[in-house]
């Protein structure tokens, strides 16, 4: 019971950071139109902002049926890179373009946290704390959004903000993100079990359940799957 929940709360830090990226554009804007010269260009300012969203909007069309393919683990690592290259861009950017770049990688970051955190959580929790487990993601976003807006009004009080390292410090937690994906977090039990590799969903549930009866959970899935096909 305690490894689910510690999963559960490790894979809802993809939509932390997803709360964070949401905040930090709106206080980071004020210096990229000052820097850029885009004050009489809303238009752009505009494309800054709603440029992550595309890219969210693009990969969750097509997140679905790829995870059904590789694995919900190997997407979330997947966004944790997207993330942290997505931060190192915007770090960076000697232009608007690069910017938008950088935003359009965070966004595709954003479109697989949001679509399969939620997939993954419900696949490994067990049916007793599933629905609390699943109220993490928007929990995470949450706190993303107030611990964003909190460093930026810190920020906002330097003598010479700088708005690139507002939206770079992204990389930070979305490193830790990768190092507890690639470490902690099992794959999907469910998922295995869909692909007929029973004895590595057997041991997955036995971790996530803490006990060596998981029987009942492992011919849960087993008809659920059979159902499908």
């Amino acid at each position: 019971m305690k490894g689910a929940v510690f999963v559960a709360a490790g894979a809802a830090v993809g939509n932390m950071i997803q709360g964070w990226d949401n905040a930090c554009i709106a206080g980071a804007l004020l210096y990229i139109k000052k820097e850029f010269s885009l004050q009489n260009e809303p238009t752009m300012q505009g494309l800054i902002v709603a440029m992550s969203l595309i890219g969210a909007t693009l990969v969750t069309t097509c997140s679905g049926a790829i995870s059904d393919w590789l694995g919900r683990r190997p997407m979330l690592i997947i966004s944790s890179v997207l993330y942290f290259f997505g931060g190192l861009v915007m770090l960076w950017s000697p232009n608007v373009y690069i910017l938008l770049l950088g935003r359009l990688l965070d966004g595709l970051g954003i479109g697989l946290a949001v679509t399969l955190v939620p997939v993954y959580i419900s696949e490994t929790s067990p049916p007793e704390i599933r629905g609390s487990l699943n109220t993490l993601p928007q929990f995470m976003g949450s706190g993303g959004m107030f611990l964003s807006y909190c460093m930026v009004f810190g920020m906002s009080l330097m003598e010479s903000p700088n708005w690139r390292l507002i939206l770079g410090v992204l990389s930070i937690p979305s490193l830790f993100y990768f190092v507890f994906t690639i470490f902690f977090l099992p794959e999907s039990p469910r998922w295995l079990v869909s692909k007929r590799r029973m004895h590595e969903a057997k041991h997955v549930l036995q971790r996530l359940r803490g006990r060596q009866d998981v029987s009942g959970t492992y011919l849960t899935f087993q008809n659920d799957i059979s159902v499908v096909l």
